[in-house]
């Protein structure tokens, strides 16, 4: 018993080393960022600094535009989050619990488009946005992105770990099937919900593609596409680019960091079910 205890621990400090490894591997990158932010011009990338100084971030965030940027890409990230939750909720709840003929067929649909990656589908996505006129408007931005089977198949699996004795004690009482769903359903589900908004937001966030290719017009930039346009004028100013990398990065490593107890046992729970 003592020989089972001792392997035990010996696995937890070498599980422990492993993870503050990882970790260090991970931060390390961050620190310089974030470090080298506040170095005086000419200043290369490091951890020790000389002539600290804020005045980076606010030089970048107004030669960068960032504040149209930030409202853009809030604006963008929410939509599409909020049009993948809804659409994501009926089709995921549909496939987990109601009974249709090909019902398993559509749920490898689904899990197909998981493999095309969304460049292959650039060119008819763009054709069809230009033959509705919405090329340079928000909608270019939202649409092609308002539905995904990742986030049908996370609420699917989801949907299935949750009792059905509970949806048939609210049918019993009256409950339809939307119903059911909102006031059942989508409570018990918030640590996939949560999950499933943070992998949206912070994809929309960060994506690049989508604005450079839907969009022309300067006032829809999204913080991806300022940051590129800023990083090619300031080449040769580290602490410059690093501050409006870090202004960049900022949002969405706060917004994780407080959804992350939600995230982790969404990501937990959402394979237990076949």
């Amino acid at each position: 018993m003592s020989k089972l205890k001792w392997n035990l621990k010996n696995a937890n400090l070498l599980s422990l080393l492993v993870l503050l490894i990882g970790a260090f591997v991970v931060l390390v990158p961050l620190i310089v960022v974030f470090l080298t932010s506040f170095g005086g011009e000419g200043t290369t990338p490091g951890i020790s600094q000389n002539n600290w100084t804020l005045a980076n971030y606010r030089n970048a965030w107004e030669q960068g535009k960032f504040l149209l940027a930030y409202a853009n890409s809030t604006l963008v990230a929410i939509a599409v989050t909020a049009f993948q939750i809804f659409t994501s909720a009926l089709a995921g709840y549909a496939l987990a619990r109601l009974k249709f003929r090909g019902r398993q067929a559509l749920l490898l649909v689904v899990l197909a488009t998981l493999v095309i990656p969304f460049q292959l589908l650039v060119i008819p996505i763009f054709l069809v946005l230009k033959s509705g006129h919405l090329i340079n408007t928000y909608w270019a931005l939202i649409l092609p992105t308002a539905v995904n089977g990742f986030g049908i198949f996370l609420l699917r699996q989801y949907f299935q770990t949750i009792p059905v004795e509970l949806e048939e004690a609210a049918a019993i009482d009256g409950a339809n099937r939307l119903q059911i769903l909102w006031r059942i359903m989508l409570p018990l589900a918030r640590p996939a919900l949560v999950t499933l908004f943070l992998f949206t937001f912070i994809g929309e966030w960060n994506d690049l593609f989508k604005p450079l290719v839907f969009t022309t017009r300067p006032e829809l930039r999204t913080v991806q596409l300022a940051l590129a346009e800023f990083q090619e004028q300031f080449t040769n100013n580290w602490p410059l680019m690093m501050a409006a990398v870090t202004i960049a990065t900022v949002p969405v490593m706060v917004l994780f960091l407080i959804g992350q107890r939600q995230f982790i046992q969404g990501i937990a729970a959402t394979g237990i079910k076949n």
